[in-house]
């Protein structure tokens, strides 16, 4: 979950964590517990991850970034799309046909989502910031990853303050309900 580094090495292990995660996935030849165990593995990731990035990636796109409501308005509405596919996900048998097309266009969203942050976002924001401001938004955001909500809930605000007030709520109960049902610890 939280891996140090400034953000930007943060953000982009976590990338790399996803990607493996689907590659598991992918070589997977049925579906059953193992199956849902590695989606809601990519899942707990994948929603932890975005809440950090919206709490603190996005506020200092804004903020340091020419253009940067737009940036972070594009990459919020990316974050939204993964959203619903993860709900639709959490409610999808893993013997259900809908299961591998849908897996695939998650896989699809989040590996464009990714190409445009490490190419053209992070470039950007590495330029903008110095190294101590990137350190200190790292440590934020391993902080705010390790508050977060585990399950997706697209119809949370996805921008502060809100989601930065509602987020350990959510992510106490997503853990209480975690740490019942004995899910993401596979």
């Amino acid at each position: 979950m939280g891996h140090g580094g400034d953000a930007l090495a943060e953000l982009m292990t976590d990338h790399r964590e996803v990607e493996e995660m689907f590659a598991a996935i992918q070589r997977m030849t049925g579906g059953g517990q193992e199956l849902r165990d590695l989606v809601d593995e990519a899942t707990i990731e994948l929603v932890r991850h975005s809440i950090a990035e919206e709490e603190y990636l996005y506020p200092a796109v804004r903020k340091h970034i020419e253009g940067g409501d737009r940036i972070a308005d594009k990459e919020i509405a990316d974050h939204g799309r993964v959203e619903k596919l993860l709900k639709q996900l959490e409610k999808t048998d893993t013997e259900d046909p809908k299961m591998s097309p849908l897996l695939q266009q998650l896989m699809d969203e989040v590996a464009a989502h990714v190409e445009d942050e490490e190419r053209n976002l992070f470039p950007m924001l590495r330029q903008a910031c110095s190294p101590e401001a990137l350190n200190d938004l790292g440590d934020k955001i391993r902080r705010a990853k390790s508050l977060a909500p585990t399950r997706p809930h697209p119809a949370a605000p996805n921008t502060p303050p809100a989601n930065k007030l509602l987020a350990p709520g959510a992510g106490l109960v997503d853990r209480a309900r975690d740490f019942i049902t004995g899910r993401g610890k596979s």
